[in-house]
């Protein structure tokens, strides 16, 4: 599937994005924010400056605006910042750490703000583009993982695992905070601030050009 056909139907896939006050205050704050000035407020310089080349090249820039040009790295930052549970912060900067470390290591680099797009989309996609036994296997030591944590034992992570859950839930932020910026949702996706016709059951071809809705 190709890029444009994938946005069009992000909707269908991630659901619906529940506006809370926190999540609208986030998605405004972004907007006003030169992201070329930007300081992470969860992540640290290097890990932001990661974050910035990931994102990029999971929705590179094509005849849609990349994911920095709609500013979905400071999305992630404040997101992970003010929403997610402290568990899930922890899991977050462990499961990124394990992802970096494995970057440095192939790109015989000792920084993390060194790394360049090259550097992370070469362990980006050995970690994704894996077989559907190796993602199974990956999503069960993960589960386990936070199951053990949520009893409080003192458990470990297999790093292939942890690799896999940060790439994971990175590209899943990442479609979802396009999906929530503005452009995308009045520029890309099926856009209708005001409702008109209630269809019951109509074709999306026919409806939307075969856009899922923004709203």
């Amino acid at each position: 599937m190709d890029r444009r056909k994938a946005l069009k139907n992000m909707g269908m896939s991630l659901g619906y994005v529940v506006a809370t006050p926190t999540l609208i205050s986030i998605v405004q704050s972004c907007k006003t924010e030169n992201v070329l000035e930007w300081t992470p407020d969860f992540f640290s310089e290097g890990e932001g400056s990661v974050i910035t080349h990931l994102v990029d090249i999971i929705l590179p820039k094509t005849d849609t605006p990349s994911a920095t040009e709609v500013q979905v790295n400071l999305f992630i930052d404040r997101f992970a910042d003010q929403v997610m549970q402290k568990e899930q912060q922890d899991f977050l900067k462990m499961a990124m750490g394990k992802f970096t470390d494995k970057a440095l290591a192939d790109s015989n680099k000792e920084n993390v703000a060194d790394l360049a797009p090259d550097d992370l989309e070469a362990v980006l996609e050995s970690t994704l583009k894996i077989s559907k036994e190796t993602r199974e296997t990956n999503e069960k030591a993960v589960q386990e993982f936070m199951a053990a944590v949520a009893e409080g034992k003192d458990v470990k992570l297999d790093d292939v695992a942890a690799r896999f859950a940060f790439a994971n839930n990175l590209r899943g932020l990442t479609i979802w905070g396009y999906k929530t910026s503005e452009y995308v949702g009045e520029k890309v996706l099926a856009y209708l601030p005001v409702p008109g016709e209630y269809v019951p059951c109509g074709d999306t071809e026919e409806l939307t050009g075969g856009k899922a809705w923004s709203l």
